[in-house]
Order: structure tokens, then C-alpha cells, then sequence
């Protein structure tokens, strides 16, 4: 199976000391398996600048899709815009259509478009803005990195606007085979279908019940056929 690939960059001490249960890789790479692009790596670095940066640059370099969470609020900590930026090389600073966006939410909600807020409006050159329909502050999107908030909800919908204008490969679609055995043994015959099915993905995922070991087999690939062949050739194992 080839597909464009992907990676996530996700940001935020928050998540690494345990605060925040992380929902956007989740949803990020079933989206991407819909669209029928392959999310290779994931990443998870604190709100330190020369990890970020570092991230941003190997990311984007070694695939050809990269998505960030996290670290474009308002507050101190919020370091994402200017990481990416020198990531690239570019200039960052407050943008008026950012800040447009920015300036007429707050007047509607009757609050302060104050200095915290602005920093939401900083924006690198030459960036194209990333829709955020839940809270109006945008993302951006920078060479191959889209950059995105933390909060699902609003991840969520920046997703939906950067997924139609990525291009992706055939879905991806998977079959999964129960068996009650343990991994080892079937290890041995499942490697020898794997064998016989190289444009297809079969992975193996244990399981116990009530005291009894078992294995899930997944088969993934585009090919529906290719699929079941590989099902009924799996029920031998059964």
C-alpha cells in the first residue's frame, strides 16, 4: 500500500506531565486513514522552543503532510507561531486579517481585543489561514505544517478544513479475525500468510478473556477482494 504519509507534532507540557489526556492523535489518524493518508510518526514535545523547532524541522522534512496541537493561545506559554516560523526562516508578527477576525469576535461578545488576544493574530509570512469555525481564532498553514489548537473540538474542525485540500489515496479498509489462541501460537503460520499477501497490512494484537488468551488479526489494505482472500486464508488458524 502506498500513500502520502504524515506526521503529528504534538505540543504541550501539559501532556506530558499526565494533566491532559491527549484526544486529537485519536482522531487525527482516523480521519487520515478515511482520506487514505498513512500517519507514519507522532510526536510529543514540552512547550520548549528548541524542541519544537528541532520537531518541526525533521517532521517536515521526512513526510509530506505535518499536523501540530497545541501552543497558539494567548498565553506566555503559547510558543507554536514562533517556533514554526524560525522553523522556515520567517518573519512573524500581528496580521491584519487575523486580527480582523479576532477584533470583530470580541466586539460581538462585548470583550477587550487586549495584547494576549492579539498574540492569536500573530501569524508567520507568507502563512495561509486555517478556518476555525468554534472560536474564530485561526490556524495557519506553513510550506507542508498545518498548525492547529489543542482544544479537540476546535482541532477537530480545523481538520475538517485543511483535509479537503489535502491529496489522499485509496480509503484504507480493515477486516478483523477473533481467534482464541494465543500469539504464539499462530505466530508462526500467520507469518507465512503475511508472506503471501505483501500489498496488504496483517497485524496481530492480543487480547485476554476470562482468563484465556486470544489474538485479533487485522488485515488493512485497498483492495476488498485482497481482503477476504487473506480473511479466509487467516481462518485456517481458527
Amino acid at each position: 500500500m502506498t500513500h502520502p504519509t504524515a506526521a503529528m507534532l504534538v505540543i504541550g507540557d501539559e501532556i506530558l506531565s499526565g494533566r491532559t489526556r491527549d484526544a486529537n492523535m485519536h482522531y487525527l489518524a482516523q480521519q487520515l486513514t478515511d482520506h487514505g493518508i498513512s500517519l507514519k510518526e507522532v510526536r510529543v514535545v514540552s512547550d520548549d522552543k528548541a524542541a519544537i523547532i528541532a520537531a518541526v524541522k525533521t517532521l517536515s522534512s521526512h513526510y509530506e503532510t505535518v499536523f501540530t496541537s497545541g501552543g497558539i493561545g494567548p498565553t506566555h506559554d503559547d510558543i507554536t507561531a514562533d517556533c514554526v516560523a524560525e522553523a522556515f526562516g520567517r518573519h512573524i508578527d500581528v496580521r491584519a486579517d487575523a486580527a480582523d477576525l479576532l477584533g470583530s469576535y470580541y466586539a460581538r461578545e462585548g470583550k477587550d481585543f487586549n495584547d494576549a488576544r492579539k498574540r492569536m493574530a500573530r501569524i508567520p509570512d507568507g502563512a495561509v489561514l486555517i478556518d476555525n469555525p468554534v472560536s474564530i481564532a485561526p490556524g495557519f498553514t506553513v510550506e507542508n505544517v498545518h498548525v492547529m489548537a489543542g482544544v479537540p473540538s476546535v482541532f477537530q474542525a480545523m481538520v475538517a478544513s485543511v483535509l479537503p485540500q489535502l491529496t489522499g489515496g485509496a480509503p484504507v479498509q480493515s477486516e478483523t479475525l477473533r481467534l482464541m489462541r494465543g500469539e504464539g501460537d499462530v505466530a508462526a503460520p500467520l507469518g507465512d500468510i503475511a508472506l503471501r499477501y505483501p500489498d496488504l497490512s496483517i497485524g496481530s494484537y492480543p487480547f485476554q478473556k476470562d482468563g484465556v488468551y486470544g489474538t485479533n488479526i487485522v488485515v488493512r489494505g485497498t483492495d476488498p477482494d485482497l481482503i477476504a482472500a487473506a480473511i479466509k486464508d487467516l481462518q485456517s488458524l481458527v
